[in-house]
């Protein structure tokens, strides 16, 4: 973010092209509890600001919105005041700077515990930002106990212009998630799995294992990946489904988003660039083919 700032708006460039409606701000863990980690505490708030400043840039160039961003922060604990103030400090520092930077909304992600989706809820509230709040559903409940679909019901009821789930779940596993949600909520819910084949024995890519190994998490998973194809048929089952936020989380590629956006009908600046197989020397049509045969044996010879 700080080091190489154009490598960062090349990225979201990529994804705005390829179909994005939202370039969302990369400070997807710039709180302190992280950065703390690595040893960049100080440069919390110019992380944040920078990271809305070149995610708002992009935007700007292709008329798509611009996502703040909050995850969970591992510093809350149920029934403690203490961790609760500590969480409300963090978020509010970080919706703060990305409003002052101009965002259009907050994309709250990958929280497991109920209550702290309340306090990132009340904090955007506090700034006036509409709010989405997705529930990272590892396990078949959150930490504090609630069924994932009454947890997005209560964020709804307090609230929450969108709530779903992102991360964790791959399509077949999280698909199922929201077919529930969408007859528990009347808001807008969202489904933003990540690309790789989760299924009864693995329900989360967490679980994931490696080709006669242990863990597929998270430098392993190249091998659970799913293609553009099945990006697509997810997108156009959530559609179907009535999800109003649809996207792809850890791990996606802009082939992915093109595929995807171009299922719902959509022809994004990246389309010129869409594989035409119908060209392909050994896929194409019967002419095509036959003219790269004789191109090639001309060579041959």
């Amino acid at each position: 973010m700080l080091d190489y700032p154009d490598v960062v708006s090349q990225l979201h460039e990529e994804f705005l092209r390829a179909g994005s409606d939202v370039a969302v701000a990369l400070t997807y863990y710039a709180h302190r509890e992280k950065l703390r980690v690595v040893g960049r505490e100080n440069d919390l708030e110019k992380i944040n600001r920078q990271a809305v400043c070149l995610a708002r840039r992009a935007a700007e160039k292709y008329e798509a919105l611009v996502a703040g961003n909050i995850c969970n922060t591992w510093a809350y604990k149920p029934d403690d005041p203490k961790a609760a103030k500590e969480v409300r400090r963090q978020y509010a520092e970080q919706v703060g700077w990305a409003a002052d930077e101009g965002v259009d909304f907050i994309l709250a992600e990958t929280i497991e515990y109920v209550g702290e989706a309340l306090i990132a809820l009340e904090v955007i509230k506090s700034f006036d930002l509409p709010a989405v709040i997705n529930f990272g559903p590892i396990y078949e409940k959150s930490k504090d106990g609630y069924n994932w679909v009454e947890a997005c019901k209560i964020l709804a009821d307090n609230g929450a212009d969108v709530v779903g789930y992102n991360c964790a779940r791959g399509p077949e596993t999280l698909l199922p998630l929201g077919r529930k949600l969408r007859r528990a909520v009347g808001s807008t819910i969202a489904l933003v799995p990540v690309p790789y084949h989760t299924d009864h024995d693995a329900p989360s890519f967490q679980f994931l294992k490696r080709r006669g190994a242990d863990s597929a998490y998270t430098l392993g998973l190249d091998q659970h990946y799913i293609d553009r194809i099945e990006a697509a048929e997810f997108a156009v089952e959530a559609q179907r489904l009535g999800v109003g936020f649809i996207g792809l989380c850890c791990g996606a590629g802009p082939h992915h988003i093109r595929a995807m956006a171009e299922a719902l009908g959509r022809k994004p600046v990246a389309s010129q660039y869409s594989p035409d197989m119908s060209r392909h020397g050994l896929l194409g049509s019967e002419k095509v083919v036959k003219a790269h045969e004789k191109q090639f044996l001309g060579q041959w010879k």
